[in-house]
């Protein structure tokens, strides 16, 4: 198990922003989390990478407590971030931000004797490659599209080694090629680390949902199944009200 999560609960100004009985990630994994806004999708992460601490419950990471822990303790234990905004650096290259990221996994004395390899400099290349930024490593950040500041910062959180990337709407903003591209490149990278999305574009979690979607409604866990019976579920399409309930009649 690479994630288990047991009676996790936070409440702000006295509102229950989350009340999670349990939930759990194989190693590998993809698994995509959906529900209407205030649902405590975001929250949920905050938690899983340190930046809230809950009131209660339990966290445990490669079978490691992690509750309590700081965001960067959480990311040395090998737990990356990407959130919805790109947070790139614009004025850097796109290279040089690849490399960046690469130098903070490691410690302060490791990055003061950091030395630029020609295996580490493959590295940098291969993922560019990957995430289809190999033609604009030279331009500046702030230059790219949107859809490539949302690969590049993948490629950022990726490249610091974690066993388990938090990926926040990736498809948000994206036109159609961006993302399917997007979602066959996460389903590439769920080959080597456990993958959790929170997404609101049905069609791009039909891509992207090959296990389970799980279903947060009023912070709690509606329900867990496969993207047809999620689609399927009355309480789901009820919940879903506007825009997200229109996708999941129409996919």
């Amino acid at each position: 198990m690479l994630l288990e999560v047991n009676d996790l609960a936070v409440a702000f100004g006295g509102v229950q922003a989350l009340d999670l009985e349990y939930f759990s990630l194989e190693d590998k994994e993809l698994r995509v989390v959906i529900g209407p806004n205030g649902a405590g999708k975001s929250t949920f992460m905050d938690i899983l990478c340190g930046k809230t601490q809950p009131d209660r419950g339990t966290v445990r990471f490669r079978e490691h407590s992690i509750t309590g822990l700081t965001e960067v303790q959480i990311a040395e234990l090998g737990i990356g971030r990407k959130f919805q905004q790109p947070s790139v650096f614009p004025g850097l290259t796109v290279f040089d931000n690849m490399v960046l990221a690469a130098r903070m996994k490691k410690d302060v004395f490791s990055s003061l004797f950091f030395k630029m390899t020609g295996e580490f400099k493959d590295k940098v290349h291969a993922m560019a490659e990957r995430v289809g930024l190999e033609n604009v490593l030279q331009q500046p950040a702030g230059a790219l599209s949107h859809g490539q500041k949302q690969w590049l910062e993948i490629a950022i959180v990726v490249l610091q080694d974690p066993q388990l990337l938090l990926i926040d709407e990736p498809a948000a903003g994206m036109s159609d090629r961006e993302t399917e591209k997007t979602g066959e490149l996460l389903l590439g990278l769920a080959e080597q680390h456990g993958v959790i999305v929170i997404e609101h574009d049905m069609h791009f979690v039909k891509q992207i949902a090959n296990r389970l979607v799980s279903v947060l409604v009023n912070g709690k866990l509606l329900m867990e199944g496969s993207f047809e019976e999620v689609r399927n579920d009355q309480r789901v399409i009820d919940c879903y009200l506007g825009r997200a309930n229109a996708q999941l009649e129409k996919v």
